[in-house]
């Protein structure tokens, strides 16, 4: 038999008084898929990042096709043949497609060289493996799914044959995560070996070969994929069982607390980012909003959270929201009794460098229970993180450690106990469990489905169909700007829902907005 791919033995890490990686022994297959999976920091990203030369372990061994290996640095990891693709990708957003692969690997004299050979083997991967990227285009003018094509790209043409992916679907469509483990299995056929870091279970039981459990920095099991179903690995991720399911009561609809009329947004370019979008959602409903990324749902979310002016009318409870200039801020927006979990937790949720306490009472620290006087009163505001901390089982439980030393899971939590916590009249959720656990998704859904008994009223934005369709009492599918029908989740399925977010209206089935909400709102009245 071939030496193993990779052998990590005996691993361990500590950032001060927290332990990330305890003893860990993993062996990786040449050739193959292995998955990775736990709990948000339970370890995993730290574990990767030590064997491509982001962290030096404090004990262990690692040993790259039997031999063994010091990788002190990146630079070393690419040398012994390891490329990764970080959750948050690593890319110059002013930079061409082209110069961002031969950053840091230019070699020779004259860049003109290193530019005209890279785009010749450019080529040639691209159509090895699918990668279709333009070469020409700035990374900023590309979506999520290519900016993660240029990744990809940036380690085989340094000659990885081992590749390591850190919550790659995170930010990806359905039809962009299947593409993507198209190319995933085209790279094993190649002789490549696959690490896959990931949340989701399905995209374990699809796409690997082997996959290993972590749990609280420990390695607890690594067993072969098809000996194995998804609700044992979520008890072996979490320790105990896990509903795989949203379970709730049938929503009964009340007034309506948001109602928006002809919302239209143009965007610097002068491109009409929202074309008449009317919706409302009423107390004790959750309206899912579905449609692939950069149709419109960000925009519509960006407006009525206080981010961006727009036109047209939005009114909460009954009362008009200013659209532009004074009154349109987010301040105001909360003031008025709306929370927002905006989609990108690190650009819009949190200040990084800030401490997880600081960051818990964002945009609430003029409340008046931390106010002592004119100044703030610090001690609540770490008191009332730590109770957040505690009940949203953030990790590390510690209020004094910056945005940045937490995984992005646990970033994300941190957002989600800001706002949930509030009990706002209207809340704005963007891909709430976007890089979130499996066991943190339940409960995070959990406190959703909390927030809508308590006649509340919830839009949520996901790309994930299956969470929008357990989640939502009613749908509406947005495309190019436009709300392009509505939808109850018992009566519709994925590919209906795939078909309006096309654009493509099916025949016979298109109700008019507000038709589907005055059917629930009548079904719920006849229930009661």
């Amino acid at each position: 038999m071939s030496a193993p791919a990779i052998e990590l033995r005996g691993i361990s890490k500590s950032f001060g008084p927290v332990r990330a990686n305890r003893d860990i022994s993993i062996t990786v297959r040449p050739g193959t898929i292995h998955g990775i999976i736990g709990e948000n920091g339970a370890g995993k990203s730290t574990l990767m990042s030590i064997l491509y030369g982001f962290y030096t372990a404090d004990a262990g061994e690692i040993r790259i096709h039997g031999n063994r290996a010091e990788i002190p640095d990146s630079q070393a990891a690419i040398r012994a043949g390891i490329g990764m693709v970080f959750q948050h990708f690593k890319l110059v957003q002013n930079f061409t497609v082209l110069e961002n692969i031969v950053l840091g690997a230019e070699g020779g004299r004259f860049l003109s060289t290193s530019l005209e050979k890279a785009r010749r083997l450019l080529k040639r991967l691209s159509d090895e493996y699918e990668l279709h990227v333009n070469p020409d285009a700035r990374i900023e003018d590309l979506g999520v799914g290519m900016q993660q094509r240029v990744e990809i790209l940036k380690a085989l043409y340094r000659q990885a044959d081992i590749l390591i992916l850190d919550e790659p679907t995170g930010v990806l469509t359905p039809s962009e995560a299947d593409h993507l483990f198209r190319i995933l299995q085209g790279l094993k056929r190649e002789g490549k070996t696959v690490i896959l870091i990931t949340h989701k279970l399905r995209e374990i039981m699809d796409v690997t070969d082997t996959v290993s459990v972590m749990r609280r920095g420990e390695m607890t099991a690594t067993v072969d994929t098809a000996s194995t179903s998804a609700p044992e690995l979520a008890e072996l991720m979490v320790g105990r069982k896990v509903l795989l399911r949203v379970d709730k009561a049938p929503a009964r609809p009340g007034d309506k607390v948001l109602e928006v009329d002809d919302l239209r947004v143009v965007d610097g370019a002068g491109v009409e980012r929202l074309r008449g979008v009317s919706l409302s959602v009423r107390r004790g409903e959750i309206l899912g909003l579905a449609g692939v990324a950069g149709n419109g749902q960000s925009d519509l979310l960006e407006v009525l959270g206080g981010m961006r002016a727009g036109t047209g009318r939005v009114t909460v409870n009954g009362t008009a929201l200013a659209l532009s200039g004074s009154g349109s801020d987010a301040r105001t927006r909360r003031r008025r009794g709306i929370g927002h979990v905006p989609e990108d937790r690190q650009r819009e949720g949190l200040v990084m460098d800030f401490h997880a306490w600081e960051n818990v009472g964002f945009g609430y620290h003029n409340d008046r229970r931390y106010a002592r006087g004119l100044l703030m009163d610090n001690a609540a505001l770490r008191a009332d993180a730590a109770a957040k901390i505690a009940k949203f089982d953030i990790r590390p439980a510690d209020p004094w450690q910056t945005a940045r030393n937490f995984s992005g899971g646990n970033q994300q939590k941190i957002v989600i106990a800001r706002e949930l916590e509030r009990e706002p009249d209207l809340l704005l959720v963007g891909q709430p469990t976007r890089g979130v656990d499996i066991g943190a998704i339940e409960f995070i859904h959990e406190q959703i489905v909390a927030l809508r008994d308590q006649g509340k009223a919830i839009l949520l934005v996901s790309v994930e169909l299956d969470e929008i369709m357990a989640l939502s009492d009613r749908i509406a599918v947005m495309f190019d700007g436009r709300i392009m029908g509505e939808r109850l989740p018992a009566e519709t399925d994925e590919r209906e829902l795939g078909l309006l977010m096309a654009g493509i209206a099916d025949t016979g089935r298109d109700h008019p907005v507000g038709e589907v909400e005055a059917n629930l709102a009548g079904t719920a009245g006849k229930r009661e």
